[in-house]
């Protein structure tokens, strides 16, 4: 007779528990405050430098377009995602809106391929804070 074999465990696959620390928490903060930095502290030097060179270098050159850097509460849907990127900057953004770098509005095409600079730039140092709190916790070697 044949050996029938029933599964006699019903075991979810577990996972590790992230461990959450104070470092954990602080190199995506620092990441997007000053891009690249989130991998510098935990020396991914290489990492930490190219991030950090394209990200201040794409902020740099829509600056130098002309491109718009959006504020906060304009109403408009598309001006508030606009924000949203550009605020994702970091310390870049506040810098801008400080020394008012960039055109108030968009007037010539070369504007417009600024604007779009500045806010990938942002979006760039958002995804590079996120891989930064992935390495933090292990996650990603």
């Amino acid at each position: 007779m044949a050996k029938i074999e029933t599964p006699t465990s019903d075991a979810q696959p577990t996972t590790a528990a992230v461990p959450h620390t104070q470092f954990a928490a602080m190199a995506p903060a620092i990441g997007w405050l000053i891009p690249g930095a989130g991998h510098i502290i935990q020396k991914r030097w290489i990492r930490g430098l190219l991030l950090m060179a394209a990200i201040v270098g794409m902020f740099a050159f829509g600056v130098a377009l002309q491109g718009k850097v959006y504020k906060s509460n304009t109403g408009d849907l598309l001006d508030i995602l606009g924000f949203i990127g550009d605020l994702g900057a970091g310390a870049l953004y506040f810098l801008a809106r400080i020394f008012e770098w960039g055109g108030t509005s968009i007037t010539a095409a070369n504007a417009d391929y600024g604007t779009k600079f500045i806010v990938v730039a942002g979006l760039l140092n958002i995804m590079a804070a996120v891989d930064a709190y992935h390495i933090a916790i292990g996650k990603k070697p």
